[in-house]
């Protein structure tokens, strides 16, 4: 029937996917795949086969023996009551296959970036920005001092007192008792 290997995969365009890719692109097909034959056949079931075929399908919880038997069930199921799911699947992986093909370049462009390094800026410490106080009820902190519309000047930082060095073995009462006097020159 079909095969969703490697030689799919070149053949829509995706040939270049990295390995962990490929497996990962293969399984979305699959999964959309099944996907789409399962709705394009539910549109020809009655609600009783709907309920027969939904009985077949495997659950999580299912052991792998489980699966597999359901698996077989469901396939003999729609040779029975669908002989044309085999043409259904292979016009639905054709249309999936050109819809792949059309979008492979930006699917490999978007895997190509999501790979590349990405480099951050070194870590560079900023100085704090200025804190401007808030204006008083009759003025903007630079517009107009009321009445008469004189401009204000913008409000200058205020200076810092000197502080002394730090020393990490004291604390800051004993730096301040401690602190020695600047050297002659």
């Amino acid at each position: 029937m079909f095969k969703l290997d490697d030689n799919l995969l070149r053949e829509v365009g995706l040939g270049a996917l990295p390995a962990h890719e490929k497996n990962r692109m293969l399984q979305h097909i699959y999964e959309t795949l099944e996907m789409r034959v399962g709705m394009r056949l539910a549109e020809g079931m009655s609600d009783q086969q709907l309920d027969e075929f939904e009985r077949l399908m495997p659950l999580e919880t299912d052991t792998l023996e489980q699966r597999k038997d359901k698996e077989k069930q469901a396939l003999v199921w729609l040779e029975t009551n669908f002989p044309n799911y085999k043409q259904v699947v292979a016009d639905e992986l054709e249309k999936l296959k050109n819809e792949i093909k059309t979008a492979a370049p930006q699917i490999l462009a978007s895997i190509s970036q999501a790979s590349a390094p990405q480099y951050q800026q070194p870590y560079q410490a900023q100085a704090p920005a200025y804190q401007q106080p808030p204006a008083a009820a009759n003025q903007s902190a630079y517009g107009t001092d009321g009445a008469y519309g004189a401009p204000n000047q913008p409000p200058q930082p205020q200076a810092q007192p000197p502080q002394p060095p730090f020393n990490p073995g004291q604390t800051s009462q004993d730096n301040s008792q401690n602190q020695q006097p600047p050297l002659a020159a």
